[in-house]
């Protein structure tokens, strides 16, 4: 890298800085920082010089270790080391490879091979869960929790040894969430056995590439939480229910049940009405915008590219994008998704939860792989305590 170009490699950044590596990604995820892919390496990033030294130049020297790891937490880049995944240039990148490329022709099963390193498994249990008539999501944590309480740790054991129960507690929790099928459709590849369960095959291709796009996103919140179980040496079926149970937020996965409402409601008062309502009420305005994506999700685009929005989505999608200034996101192309093929309400928690289950495995066998526990202290603000 030479001293005339405006792009420095991380290493160079963080000199001029003179703060941790997370100092760096939070002001990146915050537009601080402009950043790209290094052409060389697209796994490692570089950094606007300019912006580098004007916030080198206003640091009057560096901030405590407890206000960098409190950044870096809310809406920081990665606070631990990762090989899985990561954002950069406004792209999804899956070891190295653009997910929304890979997208385009590869299975869910193809992405858990990549991610996991391995070949792609079959993700289906030997003994399929009944749902008795339960929800998917109620049917996907009892199958988990269930699991649980008697698969043994993942602490001491091989990798190889983890990826073969990796892909049967994934499989446990697929035929948790999808139920029964067609005989034919029972040896199928994840995205086409939930064609059949919806009874939507012409969904199929998109059903396929929407879990291909959500199969991890980096250090999310409910990914996160996995890896935290995990750390703790803890059954794969365990740091899954974990995952499962943190997806199930309003916050995080059960966000387009929000978009889900509010497009009915654009529907009954019309989609700039709504939209003002709901900002009225001091309601963020579900799937528009995204911390890592300022020019816009990716993965949204992606998967709307062949779907035709149906008017009250498309009319929520320009009055919503006018009142908040940001692009809908992958939640709101997940709703539209459902909309168009007339998938069950719950059919976009449904697809987040399959698909992430392979990342969140990942992260799993990555953080078992370490043997490290993950710890964090806390920056105490109660009352004051007495000292010797």
């Amino acid at each position: 890298m030479t001293r005339s170009s405006p792009w420095l490699p991380a290493a160079e950044a963080l000199a001029l800085m003179q703060v941790r590596p997370q100092t760096l990604y939070a002001g990146v995820s915050r537009g601080r920082i402009r950043a790209k892919p290094d052409a060389a390496d697209p796994r490692r990033s570089l950094y606007h010089r300019d912006d580098v030294q004007r916030l080198a130049a206003r640091a009057q020297g560096r901030r405590s270790s407890e206000a960098v790891a409190s950044e870096a937490i809310q809406w920081g880049e990665p606070v631990l080391p990762s090989a899985v995944s990561t954002v950069a240039g406004g792209r999804l990148w899956y070891r190295g490879q653009d997910a929304c490329a890979l997208s385009i022709g590869a299975t869910l099963e193809d992405v858990a091979g990549l991610l996991w390193e391995c070949a792609p498994p079959r993700l289906s249990s030997d003994e399929a869960e009944v749902r008795d008539g339960m929800p998917p999501l109620q049917a996907g944590l009892r199958a988990l929790a269930l699991r649980a309480a008697i698969d043994p740790p993942s602490r001491g054991r091989s990798p190889q040894a983890l990826r073969a129960e990796a892909a049967e507690v994934v499989g446990t929790l697929a035929d948790a969430l999808i139920g029964k099928v067609p005989v034919s459709a029972a040896a199928q590849p994840l995205h086409a056995r939930l064609a059949a369960a919806w009874r939507r095959p012409r969904a199929a291709a998109q059903l396929r590439r929407a879990l291909v796009l959500l199969a991890d996103h980096e250090l999310n919140a409910s990914t996160f939480a996995a890896r935290v179980t995990a750390s703790t040496g803890a059954s794969l079926a365990a740091c899954l229910l974990t995952g499962l149970a943190t997806l199930t937020g309003p916050l995080h996965g059960g966000a387009a049940r929000a978009v889900q409402a509010l497009v009915r409601q654009a529907e009954q008062a019309g989609a700039d009405a709504a939209a003002r309502e709901w900002l009225e009420h001091d309601r963020p305005l579900a799937a528009f915008g995204h911390p890592l994506y300022p020019a816009g999700d990716v993965r949204c685009a992606a998967l709307l590219e062949e779907l035709e929005l149906p008017p009250a989505f498309a009319d929520l999608r320009e009055a919503g994008e006018c009142l908040v200034g940001e692009p809908v996101n992958i939640d709101f192309a997940l709703a539209a998704l459902a909309a168009v093929h007339k998938l069950p309400a719950d059919a976009p928690l449904v697809l987040f939860a399959l698909a992430r289950s392979v990342g969140w495995t990942a992260h799993v066998l990555e953080q078992a792989a370490t043997g490290h526990l993950i710890r964090p202290r806390a920056r105490y603000t109660g009352p004051a305590v007495a000292q010797d």
